[in-house]
């Protein structure tokens, strides 16, 4: 696994040339995503037959002009994100965009919905709405969709949407309890034809609340393959079920059988720390 872009050379070595590359997009004020990220990235290299990169916001996650490395991207067979308000320069948003335009497979947590946060009038606006044309979620945080959560200190009980408990990306994956506070997608996202997986009822809510998809698929506007999920608090990551939910949809994404045997729970312990 590669951290960073510091020793990629853009041609993966020949023992490799027919395992999928993975490259992870990390870059978040509050989850940790950073460091969550490179130990699903370590689980699929040891006992998934894939290769990965992890790039992460430099010098850190609070470093909202830069991601080097973004240049990997266009060798990548999936693209998985991890961003919270980002103002990336315009050559680093060209392989974003690069990548999205093959069709290729994306990925998104959490505060991907708002990925990018740019000033009104600002000549890379447009990223403001990743997370509609990229993921069929919300176009970024409040605006007319009132995209929003239901409090810190509220969590979120998981389950499986009867409709799809065969779904294969839901192999192994039971009702579980999420430390994520539930965000509100409904009534307009995710955009009409993304299929729900699983859905979310807050606990302890600061204000009146109301069940929402917490984790869905579907095409994005470029004509590839997604998959979302609102939850992504580091506690979330300790959950076995959301680690396999984690590892099946990347098998998904990438087109690839879900493993039909569980190499076992991962150890994650990595701490969540408030926004700034």
């Amino acid at each position: 696994m590669l951290t960073g872009a510091s020793s990629y050379s853009g041609t993966p070595p020949r023992k490799l040339a027919k395992k999928p590359l993975v490259v992870f997009v990390t870059g978040d004020h509050e989850y940790s995503g950073e460091e969550t990220l490179p130990l699903i990235a370590k689980e699929l290299e040891k006992n998934y037959g894939m290769r990965t990169i992890v790039l992460k916001a430099y010098p850190d996650h609070n470093s909202e002009k830069n991601i080097p490395g973004l240049e990997a991207l266009k060798d990548a067979d999936l693209a998985v994100f991890y961003l919270r308000w980002r103002q990336l320069p315009p050559d680093q948003l060209a392989h974003i965009e690069a990548y999205l335009k093959t069709g290729k497979p994306v990925m998104g947590f959490r505060t991907t919905t708002h990925a990018f946060n740019f000033p009104k009038g600002h000549e890379s606006e447009k990223w403001n709405a990743f997370g509609e044309f990229a993921l069929n979620s919300p176009p970024g945080w409040g605006g007319a969709a009132k995209h929003t959560h239901y409090g810190h200190s509220s969590s979120t009980d998981v389950s499986v949407i009867p409709g799809e408990a065969k779904n294969p990306i839901l192999t192994g994956v039971g009702p579980f309890h999420a430390r994520s506070w539930l965000y509100r997608v409904l009534p307009d996202y995710p955009v009409k034809g993304s299929t729900w997986l699983l859905m979310g009822k807050s606990v302890n809510p600061d204000k009146e609340a109301i069940e929402n998809p917490v984790a869905w698929t579907g095409t994005n506007s470029f004509g590839g393959k997604v998959f979302m999920t609102t939850l992504g608090h580091p506690e979330d990551f300790r959950e076995e079920s959301f680690q396999r939910l984690v590892i099946n949809a990347i098998h998904w994404d990438l087109g690839l059988k879900i493993p039909k045997t569980w190499k076992g729970k991962l150890n994650i312990e990595v701490p969540y720390r408030e926004a700034k």
